[in-house]
C-alpha cells in the first residue's frame, strides 16, 4: 500500500501554510488596490472573474508543481486584465453593448411581458417572488419590474416610479394588451 497518499512528509505541508499564506495576503492587497468594481455587484463579467481567481487561488494552494511567484502573477494579472476591460468598458459605448447584457422589462404597468419571459426562461412566479421580496403583497402596486445584468428582478412600486427616467427607456418594447 502506498502511504504517500496520506502522508507525504512536511515539505508539502509547509509549501501549502506559505502559499496559502502569502496568497492570500497578496490577493486581499491586490483587491484592495484595485478598487471597488472589483468586487461590485456581479455583472457576467465579474463572475467570470471570481470564478477564474477562485480556481487559480485553490489550484495554487495544493499544487506543489505551482511557485508562489507563478500564482502571485497570476492573480495580479486576472485583476489586472478584468480592471482593463472595465476600463475599455466605461469608455467605450460599442464595448459596453457587447461586455453588458442591457435590463431587460419583464413586467410594466400591470402586463406581463410575455417575450421577454420566455427569451429569459422566467415564469409569472419568478416575478410574484420578486415583488414579494420587495415586502409588497399585491402587484397593482407594482409599476414595473426588470431584470438586471447580474439577473436580479428589481420591483419598481407605484410609489417610486416618479417621472420613470430610469425604466422609460425600456417602455418602448414593452408589448400591448
Amino acid at each position: 500500500m502506498d502511504m504517500t497518499q496520506y502522508w507525504d512528509g512536511w515539505d508539502p505541508i509547509i509549501h501549502t501554510v506559505i502559499t496559502l499564506t502569502a496568497g492570500y495576503l497578496a490577493l486581499i492587497l491586490i483587491l484592495r488596490l484595485s478598487g471597488p468594481r472589483t468586487m461590485a455587484n456581479m455583472t457576467p463579467l465579474d463572475f467570470i472573474v471570481a470564478v477564474t481567481i477562485g480556481s487559480t487561488f485553490g489550484r495554487t494552494i495544493t499544487a506543489a508543481d505551482v511557485p508562489l511567484s507563478q500564482a502571485l502573477l497570476a492573480l495580479g494579472l486576472i485583476v489586472l486584465l478584468q480592471w482593463l476591460m472595465a476600463f475599455v468598458r466605461g469608455r467605450s459605448p460599442k464595448m459596453r453593448r457587447i461586455l453588458d447584457a442591457p435590463p431587460v422589462l419583464i413586467y410594466y404597468q400591470g402586463k406581463f411581458q410575455r417575450k421577454a419571459l420566455r427569451k429569459h426562461q422566467l415564469v409569472e412566479d419568478d416575478v410574484h417572488t420578486a415583488v414579494r421580496n420587495s415586502s409588497r403583497g399585491s402587484m397593482g402596486e407594482v409599476s414595473a419590474v426588470i431584470l438586471e445584468q447580474n439577473g436580479g428582478l428589481v420591483v419598481i412600486g407605484d410609489d417610486q416610479l416618479g417621472d420613470g427616467s430610469s425604466v422609460l427607456r425600456f417602455t418602448g418594447n414593452a408589448e400591448e394588451a
